[in-house]
């Protein structure tokens, strides 16, 4: 049973089921970043851990077509930090406030023994692209590469290094790519949960399936915290897609198309 969306379900709400809740022209999103489920603090600095909760917020608002306008902290800080470390956190809210323009304008704090963080991000759209206006025969693609946030993720609960560049570390948002493009895409989320598990939402809330035109390997549908961008387009724009793709050197796979029918995940559930 997938109590993820159970839970979910128990709250029947217009504005639930995409990145984030679109209210006029407001987009509201938040998420959370747990010490010992998302991260271990041997595993990054502190600026980096603060850095990356935000920066997977404002992915969500990226792929809704909104700008990031503000941001709230609920912060769980463990009693034994220093006032040096509470800096280092405030030093990565920061940097990705300054980066993406947005101000950070309260939110609440409160000990604890672990490092917990919830952000809230406020943003707007006047356009907002959502998850649900999938169009029969449209291309399946995704940005940038797969799978390496997997594998670094083995490496770390292993007990070895990654590399400091690493996407699970510090994801790389598309947001000049997606802003540009889109006017031509019909539906499109984060990957956040794997491409297979992102894409059963996709189908079960648009009851359509996808036709994959050669097969992917376990590392690619299955590698979640990628924060790539999974969307669809109409085939018709297919090259307008790759010019604006390459204008900002960046690399796309379209690797399905929508068809009649439904689509499971293949993989392991990341909750509960």
């Amino acid at each position: 049973m997938d109590k993820e969306s159970h839970f979910i379900s128990l709250f029947n709400n217009k504005h639930i089921g995409d990145d984030g809740a679109v209210i006029d022209d407001m987009v509201y999103s938040k998420d959370l970043f747990c010490e010992d489920i998302h991260f271990k603090l041997s595993w990054m600095s502190l600026e980096q851990i603060a850095y990356k909760s935000m920066i997977i917020n404002i992915s969500d608002a990226i792929v809704m077509n909104a700008k990031p306008l503000y941001a709230l902290i609920g912060i769980k800080i463990p009693s034994s930090f220093s006032t040096t470390q509470m800096q280092s956190l405030s030093k990565g809210f920061l940097r990705a406030s300054k980066e993406y323009n947005f101000e950070i304008i309260g939110g609440d704090t409160v000990a604890g023994d672990k490092l917990d963080i919830s952000i809230t991000i406020i943003s707007k759209s006047k356009n907002p692209t959502f998850r649900r206006d999938l169009k029969m025969e449209d291309l399946v693609a995704f940005t940038g590469e797969l799978g390496n946030v997997k594998k670094d993720l083995d490496k770390l609960l292993a007990g070895d290094k990654i590399d400091g560049n690493s996407k699970f570390i510090t994801p790389k948002l598309r947001a000049d790519f997606f802003y540009e493009a889109s006017k031509h895409i019909h539906g499109a989320l984060d990957i956040s949960d794997g491409l297979s598990k992102d894409l059963s939402r996709l189908s079960k809330l648009n009851s359509v399936g996808f036709e994959f035109f050669t097969p992917l390997k376990e590392d690619i549908l299955c590698s979640g915290e990628e924060y790539e961008i999974l969307f669809t387009f109409d085939r018709g724009n297919l090259d307008i897609i790759k010019d604006i793709a390459k204008k900002h050197e960046l690399d796309i796979t379209v690797f399905a198309k929508v068809i009649k029918g439904s689509y499971e995940s293949e993989c392991k559930e990341n909750h509960f």
